[in-house]
């Protein structure tokens, strides 16, 4: 038996989870910059026909749609397969599908193939999105969760800031194709790291009912197997699994309120991805300091989301999520006033901490609301409907930038969606769950230590 060492149970507990929360957190960074890396390239793709052909502002919302399309299937499939198939398989897999998809992207030449390739590599974008939620709440310590949490979907932010500054940087040299192949170097040095370093999580294998291949890899790895008796008392709370349990009288109104609360923040999150670096083209400012928007907006959200993490570890996710939505409200608020450009850049800041650094405390939340055998339908429910949220982000700000219609209007529509998510959050209602190492209550985690097998 390892020596306790704080929340760890030794030293190799310790290692082991790291490497996941490692590992997960560059798969979440190249999600990001898959993403976000579109609004970058989108300013010149509308101006250079002879890049892909002609692209209006509607047809721009549409193609910036298109892999939010794919990343709902992705997660909404791996909610259905993704708690039989496994934590490991299917991020294995989701790596080697969007991968190959930035690749295969880099390569077209026309408007509908570059829309069916974006379309095609977000489905291995929402099944990362998904896996990498459980694999948090079933290898991360009590007391850790929010903060690993924080930090492996934070990835997803510094994703967006390394995308808009190779842009600033590289994108005249190397083009927008260039910048794709970069989204694609996971095929090469994430994935063969991932299929060393990554096990499977001991709590799944004996939630499916193989036992000694759990207490094999605690033996290993020194990560703690939950035990049968846990496990029981778990299913005790609820006899459905997967999508079945979401359905159920426990979880129904949770489940609906959550995947709202997803949903506006993703419009938040992607409508302003998209669109920001043209707005601010549109307001006045050159393509660097346009693109500097973007870098603030992503920059603001990790470092948001990080410490709202600890926060939500010490008094709960919940109303550390709603004020966030508010702060938003506030911020986008403030972009529309004829202020000193310093003020608007600390205006983008927060609302980048108060969007996607929402989201990843969101993320946290979700997965810690359902037990083992319904996390990843419940992560994948709330990622496949919220990208609906998504898809209708850069689609409005097609819409109103194509109408002719002042920059301000966007800005005050994503201020009321805030808004709408601030409400949707407290509406939540609590669930007592057992979920990784410690029994969570809507917005409180008390500790309880696993024995290692080893």
């Amino acid at each position: 038996m390892s020596t306790p060492i704080g929340p760890w149970a030794g030293t190799r507990h310790r290692n082991s989870v790291l490497w996941v929360i490692a590992l997960a957190t560059l798969a979440l960074l190249f999600d990001g910059y898959d993403l976000v890396v579109y609004g970058t390239i989108l300013p010149i793709l509308m101006a250079d026909p002879t890049q892909l052909g002609h692209i209006t502002a509607q047809d721009a919302g549409a193609l910036g749609s298109y892999a939010l399309i794919g990343v709902g299937i992705g997660a909404l499939a791996t909610g259905a397969i993704g708690d039989y198939l496994g934590r490991r398989k299917m991020m294995l897999i989701s790596i080697t599908w969007f991968s190959t998809g930035m690749a295969t992207t880099a390569l077209v030449n026309s408007v509908g193939a570059f829309g069916a390739l974006r379309l095609i590599t977000g489905i291995g974008m929402g099944g990362l999105i998904v896996t990498v939620g459980a694999l948090v709440a079933e290898f991360a310590p009590p007391g850790r969760k929010n903060l690993f949490n924080a930090i492996v979907y934070g990835g997803f932010a510094v994703g967006g800031v390394i995308a808009s500054v190779l842009a600033l940087i590289l994108r005249d040299t190397i083009g927008w194709r260039g910048l794709f192949w970069i989204g694609a170097l996971p095929l090469v040095v994430l994935l063969p790291l991932a299929i060393v370093k990554l096990p499977e999580s001991p709590r799944w294998l004996i939630a499916h009912g193989n036992t000694e291949r759990a207490h094999r890899i605690s033996r290993s790895t020194g990560i703690p197997s939950p035990t049968v008796d846990e496990l029981a008392a778990e299913r005790d709370t609820i006899e459905k699994n997967g999508y079945a349990a979401l359905l159920t009288r426990k979880y129904i109104g949770g489940t609906a309120l959550l995947g709202l609360t997803v949903f506006a923040c993703l419009l938040l999150i992607f409508g302003l991805n998209t669109w920001l670096p043209k707005i601010m083209e549109n307001a006045g400012y050159n393509a660097s300091k346009s693109l500097s928007f973007l870098i603030v907006l992503n920059g603001g959200a990790v470092v948001g989301a990080l410490l709202a993490s600890r926060f939500a570890d010490r008094h709960g996710p919940q109303r550390i999520i709603a004020g966030m939505f508010g702060m938003a409200a506030i911020s986008l608020v403030v972009l529309t006033l004829p202020l000193p450009l310093p003020v608007l850049l600390v205006a983008v800041a927060l609302a980048g901490a108060g969007t996607t650094g929402t989201q990843v405390v969101i993320w946290g939340f979700v997965a810690n609301y359902y037990m083992t055998t319904a996390r990843a339908a419940g992560v994948a429910w709330c990622a496949g409907f919220g990208r609906l949220g998504g898809i209708f982000g850069p689609f409005i700000g097609g819409l109103i930038l194509g109408a002719g219609l002042s920059n301000n209007v966007a800005f005050y529509i994503f201020s009321a969606v805030a808004l709408a998510g601030m409400a949707l959050t407290l509406l939540v209602p609590r669930t007592r769950n057992i979920a990784g190492h410690g029994i969570t209550t809507g917005t409180k985690t008390a500790r309880s230590r696993v024995p290692a097998h080893d």
